[in-house]
């Protein structure tokens, strides 16, 4: 075989064997993917029951409902445009309150989105709790002393 056929060769031996690699990724992944959706989407319909989804958007004031269990509670999610009412069955994250932005993961079950996850957000202005002493001293203009 020519040294030009033999490259041709290997070189279409590559391109299959990263289409098959891709093709293998995106099928191990399927169940995995999650499309984002905001409450306005849901409203219009976009997701449908069952499908794995992310809703994101603001947790409604006065929305929050613990249920008698301790660790199922029921609130509100809103975009500004529409509303969607979340069950969620867990511990939920400290940041996650009232007024605060939050993204469930879950899925939508007759009209209620049934949420795995909740994952809480917080603005860019953010300081970890460990860090707010430090950071009002050196406002402050105090050095640390060890």
């Amino acid at each position: 075989m020519k040294p030009k056929n033999q490259r041709l060769v290997l070189v279409a031996a590559a391109i299959v064997a990263v289409l098959l690699a891709v093709l293998l990724a995106m099928w191990g992944l399927r169940d995995r993917a999650s499309y984002f959706y905001t409450p306005a989407d849901i409203a219009i319909g976009k997701a449908a029951d069952g499908q794995a989804i992310r809703l994101g958007g603001m947790v409604e004031a006065g929305s929050i409902v613990h249920q008698s269990d301790g660790v199922t509670i029921r609130f509100r999610m809103t975009d500004g445009q529409a509303t969607t009412s979340v069950l969620y069955r867990g511990i939920v994250p400290d940041l996650f309150r009232e007024g605060s932005g939050a993204v469930a993961e879950g899925r939508m079950q007759s009209g209620t989105f049934v949420a795995d996850t909740i994952l809480a957000k917080h603005d860019e202005r953010y300081m970890p709790p460990e860090l707010g002493n430090l950071s009002a001293e050196h406002k402050a203009g105090k050095t640390l002393e060890k």
